[in-house]
């Protein structure tokens, strides 16, 4: 100590200033790759008509990238649309954009003034296997405009680079990958976790060095990283931060300044860049974690489910919190696919608050099929079809308008068949939903905003995974509904499946919850019907006549019921209700519907336009109508003197798809058209009926012919 020389007054500013300009140094560095880099650039679209416009890159050897593209959005039938024929022609394969559209068929091209658009090829397709891109109308075979692919592209590929450097705390890896210009690929990958403050770290220089940045882990978290054992996991940079950023990638301790293990970034790399293209999931690993979990939260469906977990022995505790609505329930649960939001084939559990009893409820589900359940199949508590209720309500309450209910589970599957085991070793993909509940108490289809619509990813394992901040708020303004609609005064019906219209129709109009569909009468949304005693009313009905798809098969009929789902009650249900038309009864006296018919449905030509509809013609304009081959089935009713007042036509398999017959005397006066609670348009209705007639006439003598 009596040898050292003390540094000149005033030289500690200078070894301040000299840190501080090293990181601002590593702060500024400038990227090795220009930005901003769409891939390799193919060329500009060429406009023939409609105001195409964009300029179109490749970004891997199956994605493209248009930006700034521009349609008119006028075209009755264009697609984006690809092929390897020497010029654009109807050889051509269809590329769906949005890739994950909800409608059946892939929506039909809509309007755009300067979008910027990622397009996936489908099929396995790449581009080595197509000659031009093309915005193509099927109806009319005509080329909107196109672009030429360069015979000698080479799209950007993502990198293999060596595995992670072993230094400490048994880290090592497989060969990790720069998948695109933000993800990280590490297969394999094994870290003891003993690291007091250790992080996924990336910087600058020749050496990992304490003036990094921290990388979240494969869900997102900057907490420290747990311990890994053999998993594969992505994860990606923060910020504008990109891999041509950085000279490598490390894991590092930040408290004592410790490399772990690191590997470094090529100079020369060419990857593609992150335009959305690649989607942080998890692969399987066949370990078990042995730690539990505490204070681990996530939030879902936009922020309005927040879902806590905490492994317990060989159970879990979940806890789900979300603004209800009255008699509507949270689903949460293992998907039934991985890397994708499954609902079919998912172990889920429903939970509610029980507004009879003013207690919270739990339910096992299981979905083995994407309707109703009728007591064998569809979205059923697994008691109900012959399964145990597996789950067990922990506690619940309702606080500031958000209901939260917590509940234990088996981590093993107790039931092959209906139950998904649930792993604390690796991430898995998981499925929630909101929706309204039946009668029953029992979950009802939710709506498409209501559900799961991104691949999300869960690790039960994990330790202090919370990343939730607060529940959004949920809208509870919404579009009105639309008047009700009424049909008087004709004889001749048909009765066909179409949308229930979100807030502006089924739901709005009975107080019902809806799953999604409802039955449309001479086209119109469950309009009221008037008919009178001693009058013959012919119903053409065109609900599907396959049994074995339950979410197309509705025959029509006619009861006291207000729900109606004849067919999936229990007999004492049934002897409940007074049936008019519909129903008969085999040798054996079980009930059958006899109003089965082919499938008509009116579907949205691209969404729901519902909420942006202001009147119910204007919506009819966004629907089209598909049927299937097939006959209608002709139903049949003489009202009988004695029929009450008020009944209702239904669905014989599923509840809550039809709406009220007011039944009069010959002669009452009805809603007829002016009045301001009925909307009914009586010369178009009248026309129907007159273009229905021969058809009832014909398909009934049909049918009879049929029958002998």
């Amino acid at each position: 100590m009596a040898g050292r020389v003390p540094p000149p007054r005033g030289s500690m500013p200078h070894v301040c200033f000299a840190v501080t300009l090293l990181i601002l140094v590593a702060d500024t560095v400038t990227s090795r790759r220009p930005e901003p880099y769409f891939g390799r650039l193919i060329g500009r679209l060429t406009q023939y008509a409609h105001g195409i416009r964009g300029t179109v890159y490749a970004v891997d050897e199956s994605t493209i990238f248009v930006r700034g593209f521009a349609y008119d959005g006028t075209g009755p039938d264009a697609y984006f649309w690809v092929g390897d024929t020497p010029q654009p022609s109807p050889e051509g394969i269809l590329v769906p954009y949005p890739e994950d559209y909800t409608t059946r068929d892939p929506p039909i091209l809509s309007a755009h003034s300067n979008t910027d658009i990622l397009l996936k090829l489908p099929g396995g397709k790449r581009l080595r296997d197509i000659k031009w891109i093309s915005v193509w109308c099927r109806r009319f075979t005509v080329n909107f405009g196109d672009v030429f692919i360069p015979p000698v592209l080479d799209p950007p590929r993502p990198r293999v680079l060596p595995e992670f450097k072993r230094l400490a705390h048994g880290l090592r890896s497989g060969n990790i990958s720069v998948l695109d210009a933000k993800t990280f690929y590490i297969p394999n990958l094994h870290y003891d976790g003993a690291g007091p403050d250790a992080y996924f770290w990336v910087g600058n220089g020749s050496e990992p060095n304490p003036f990094g940045t921290k990388v979240p882990n494969e869900m997102g978290s900057l907490n420290p990283l747990r311990g890994y054992q053999g998993e594969d996991i992505e994860i990606q940079l923060p910020g504008k931060l990109t891999a041509y950023d950085i000279d490598w990638l490390a894991v590092w301790c930040v408290e004592y300044r410790h490399n772990f293990g690191h590997v470094y970034i090529p100079k020369d790399l060419d990857v593609p860049p992150a335009l959305g293209q690649t989607k942080i999931t998890t692969s399987s690993t066949t370990s078990q974690s042995p730690f539990s979990a505490t204070n681990n939260c996530k939030e879902i469906l936009d922020k309005r489910l927040q879902v806590r977990w905490e492994i317990q022995g060989d159970q879990v505790q979940i806890t789900l919190s979300a603004r209800l609505r009255k008699e509507q329930y949270m689903a949460f649960g293992i998907s039934g696919a991985e890397g994708r939001p499954a609902m079919l084939g998912a172990d889920v559990v429903v939970a509610y608050w029980d507004t009879r009893v003013n207690q919270p409820r739990v339910a096992d589900y299981s979905i083995s099929h994407l309707a109703q359940c009728d007591g064998e199949r569809g979205v059923c508590p697994d008691q109900r079809i012959g399964g145990t209720n597996d789950v067990q309500l922990v506690s619940g309450n309702q606080k500031n308008g958000i209901t939260t209910i917590t509940y234990r589970r088996p981590l093993a599957a107790k039931e092959s068949v209906r139950d998904k085991e649930i792993l604390t070793s690796r991430s898995q993909s998981v499925i929630a939903a909101f929706g309204p509940l039946n009668s029953r108490y029992e979950a009802n289809a939710h709506s498409f905003m209501d559900t799961t619509r991104n691949d999300v990813q869960l690790d039960f394992g994990a330790q202090n995974e919370n990343t939730c901040i607060g529940l959004a708020e949920t809208d509870s303004s919404g579009p009105a509904p639309w008047p009700a609609r009424v049909i008087s005064g004709v004889t001749n019906f048909t009765a066909r499946i179409g949308p229930a219209a979100g807030a502006r129709g089924y739901s709005a109009l009975t107080g019902h919850p809806s799953w999604g569909i409802a039955w449309y009468i001479n086209d119109q949304l469950i309009p009221e019907l008037y008919v009178e005693r001693g009058k013959t009313y012919t119903f053409l009905v065109e609900g599907g006549d396959d049994r074995t798809n339950p979410a197309k098969f509705h025959p029509f009929y006619i009861s006291d019921s207000s729900e109606g789902g004849f067919g999936q009650k229990k007999e004492e249900d049934q002897r409940k209700q007074r049936v008019f038309a519909g129903v008969a009864y085999d040798n054996e006296g079980y009930p059958y519907p006899t109003a089965v018919g082919r499938y008509c449905e009116w579907t949205h030509k691209t969404i729901d336009q519902s909420a942006a509809s202001e009147t119910f013609e204007d919506y009819m304009k966004t629907v089209q109508l598909e049927c299937n081959d097939g006959e209608p089935a002709v139903l049949n009713w003489t009202v009988a003197h004695e029929t009450p007042d008020l009944v209702y036509y239904q669905c014989y398999t599923h509840n809550n798809l039809g709406w009220k017959i007011h039944v009069v005397e010959p002669g009452t006066p009805v809603p007829v058209a002016g009045e301001k609670h009925a909307r009914i348009n009586a010369g178009s209705l009248s026309a129907a009926a007159t273009a229905l007639a021969p058809l009832a006439v014909a398909a009934a003598s049909h049918l009879a012919n049929r029958l002998r």
